[in-house]
């Protein structure tokens, strides 16, 4: 028990300092977590090898977690959608990536079986890490961050059949070529290590697959008819760590049946989210798992650090090193391509191609599964597994490479120089994107003409060539405003993407302009809080509108007829633009409006206002109406 609470003590400080200094520094939690992981093992030896071991055991949880919440949110009809980018873009990665790599690997000698089975264990990239420092950059809904999670997401599926060819390619890849000249044995040596017991254990080839396929098929059963029963009976219980309880339950249960049979817990759990994604109770297990997941991943990254083998490292580090490097600038090089063949934006191609270079975690759990199964020798399967750990360590470097190449191309786009102007309107519209184009559209179909400024230049000639007229530039910079006729227009519309110009913009034109009339979209409350002290007139929260319309029909499904629901959705409005303003008040910008006692007491007595008023206002339509 002491030497327990000890190991927690030593990785819960290695998080706590290695990890905010690694994103200060800018180089990602991720590669903090893996530094602090080496830090505490193989440099300090404050952890034993086998110790690192144990912990991966534990930590893989995190990923399995992880697999869990992405299935919640990918349902089958989902899937349906994705299917072209899930079979073109990730299946011609698979495919290509692994027959490069057992092209060399047979070039090297090594048996077909031994290098299709190495092909498709480092096939696959990183799902943990690739996601975890996508949502950290904001870059999960780029173009580039779409095309990485589709491919990541095709891997992932992909690992199910990996796994029930795996012990099929054991006959026959018995006997593995070293690269000294020896012969390794790898079904006897490796069976005879393998020390954990499953229910596979003696089956044939086919017997593994068809094992394989029916715990599948008991998942997807499970989740289709045994969930909804469940959840209606602990529901009675009213007790929100029931929720997580089952939660717990079911992610646990179902690594244990896949660990039970001898395949990878991670895939279980992701077949189960998928099957409960249309679940009613989707929301409480998403809420149920997600303070574990974080945790949890960030134990697995320092497990993967403090396991890395530097024994084995510094007896060929030169060779394991460049193995390394040649399988990223392998899988890089084919992502490129795959890339230009989808037409993927340079940025975004940047993004896509040196994001998911590096091997995943799903190729330890093949690794050790192959192992296992005698496909692969132990000398292989040990450099294996540190070429992977290796190219996890390097891809937060990679993403900085990406960093780099993001900001030369974003200089390179704002050297291209600014359209000049020679159309002044009372009307200038900052920005065209989706929400800016129905503004325009809108305005210039009533027969008023529009200046449109916009920074990205294909939106523009995108613009042009639909027969709408606009200038490329930064609407931010003044001299593009003056051009565009600032000093004499009447209104200015902001519909800027990034929040910060948007607020910025709206703060030079007020003290330039004080009476031009600005309209101005806004991302959420604390942006309409930043506005209104800028000084907007207008301000339009993006989802606001839509938002009551989608209530107003909820109320009308509910009994609600139309006109009560409309006089509700109009007392709604007028309710909520009386509250931001006084909310804008008493909002204090250098705290969370949580914290902020004032703005929580102000809040909650504006919506007791709000419903006591509503109730007199539908009384009175109503008699309104009837007298009518």
């Amino acid at each position: 028990m002491q030497g327990l609470l000890a190991q927690a003590v030593i990785y819960l400080a290695a998080i706590v300092i290695a990890v905010p200094l690694a994103r200060r520094l800018g180089l990602g939690s991720v590669l903090g977590y893996l530094l602090a992981g080496m830090i505490v093992g193989p440099i300090l030896g404050l952890v034993q090898h086998n110790e690192s071991e144990d912990l991966l055991h534990y930590a893989e949880f995190g990923v399995v977690m992880m697999l869990f919440l992405i299935g919640l949110e990918l349902d089958p009809r989902g899937l349906w959608e994705m299917r072209n980018k899930l079979l073109g873009m990730g299946g011609l990665q698979i495919v290509l990536t692994g027959a490069a790599i057992m092209g060399a690997a047979i070039w090297a000698g090594q048996t077909w079986q031994t290098g299709l089975a190495l092909g498709m264990i480092l096939s696959l990239s990183s799902t943990a890490v690739v996601l975890q420092t996508l949502s950290e950059k904001n870059l999960m809904h780029t173009g580039g961050g779409r095309a990485a999670f589709s491919v990541l997401l095709t891997q992932d599926i992909a690992v199910i059949p990996m796994l029930a060819l795996m012990p099929l390619l054991a006959v026959g890849s018995a006997l593995s070529i070293n690269p000294d000249g020896s012969i390794s044995r790898a079904s006897d040596l490796e069976k005879a290590a393998a020390h954990s017991a499953t229910l596979v254990e003696g089956l044939p080839g086919w017997g593994v697959t068809l094992v394989t396929l029916g715990a599948v098929a008991a998942i997807i059963l499970a989740g289709v008819f045994l969930t909804r029963p469940l959840f209606r009976y602990i529901h009675s219980a009213n007790l929100r760590e029931i929720y997580t309880a089952v939660a717990l339950l079911i992610v646990i249960g179902i690594a244990w049946l896949m660990t039970a049979v001898g395949l990878s817990p991670a895939l279980g759990t992701f077949l189960a989210g998928v099957v409960l994604a249309n679940s009613e109770f989707r929301h409480e297990l998403e809420s149920s798992i997600e303070p574990f997941k974080g945790l949890l991943l960030g134990l697995f990254f320092i497990a993967v650090g403090a396991g890395i083998n530097f024994t084995v490292l510094f007896h060929d580090p030169v060779t394991i090193i460049g193995l390394t490097f040649a399988l990223m600038i392998t899988k890089g090089l084919i992502l490129y391509v795959i890339g230009r063949i989808f037409k993927l934006r340079q940025r975004g191609q940047w993004l896509f191609t040196l994001s998911l270079a590096q091997a995943g975690e799903f190729g330890m759990v093949l690794t050790t599964f192959s192992l296992q199964q005698g496909v692969l020798s132990s000398f292989m399967g040990e450099r294996v597994l540190l070429v992977i750990a290796l190219s996890l360590l390097f891809t937060p470097l990679f993403f900085m490479l990406q960093d780099y190449l993001r900001m030369r191309l974003a200089d390179r786009a704002e050297d291209t120089p600014a359209d000049e102007i020679d159309d002044q309107q009372k009307i200038i519209i900052a920005g065209i994107g989706r929400f800016g184009q129905v503004v325009n559209r809108l305005v210039q179909a009533s027969g008023f003409q529009t200046t449109v400024l916009d920074h990205d230049l294909k939106t523009i000639q995108l613009m042009r060539k639909f027969g709408f007229k606009g200038f490329f530039g930064d609407p931010t910079r003044p001299e593009l405003l003056h051009a565009a006729g600032i000093d004499t227009a009447r209104i200015l519309v902001i519909t800027l993407d990034d929040p910060k110009a948007a607020t910025h913009l709206v703060e030079y034109a007020r003290k330039l302009r004080p009476d031009l009339f600005i309209i101005v979209r806004a991302r959420d409350r604390i942006h309409v809080y930043e506005l209104y002290k800028a000084g907007a007139d207008k301000i339009v929260r993006e989802m606001f509108d839509s938002s009551l319309r989608a209530g107003r029909y909820v109320l009308e499904e509910m009994g609600f007829s139309e006109y009560d629901a409309a006089v509700t959705e109009k007392a709604y409005y007028q309710h909520d633009r009386e509250a931001m303003r006084a909310l804008a008040e008493l909002w204090d910008p250098s705290k969370p409006v949580s914290e902020n006692a004032a703005y929580v007491a102000r809040s909650q007595a504006l919506d007791k206002e709000f419903e006591a008023a509503l109730v007199t206002e539908l009384e009175r339509k109503r008699e309104k109406g009837d007298a009518a």
